[in-house]
């Protein structure tokens, strides 16, 4: 689960950081021009968003092996939807 220390550092960033950060974690990894079409937010917010967002250590930059020139970014910390799935995945079982 998230800090109260990350959780206060995400509720201090702007919208559009705030809202990457909720793609990212109901989507998974994607690059920034994925970011963008799931976003409908331009791709200069969503760098700016992404910066933040890696500034603050919740976010991490990758290779994307797909395409070399891109950029693949993903949630460092465990949200509340990874701890919700791996709730249910154990009712499951």
């Amino acid at each position: 689960m998230m800090s109260q220390t990350e959780r206060e550092e995400i509720d201090d960033l702007p919208p559009s950081a705030k809202l990457v950060f909720k793609v990212l974690e109901y989507k998974g990894s994607l690059t920034q021009k994925q970011i963008v079409n799931e976003s409908m937010l331009s791709a200069r917010t969503v760098r700016y968003a992404l910066e933040r967002l890696e500034e603050i250590g919740v976010v991490e930059e990758d290779i994307y092996f797909a395409d070399a020139r891109q950029n693949l970014y993903e949630i460092t910390v465990p949200t509340e939807v990874e701890t919700d799935q791996s709730a249910d995945a154990q009712c499951a079982e």
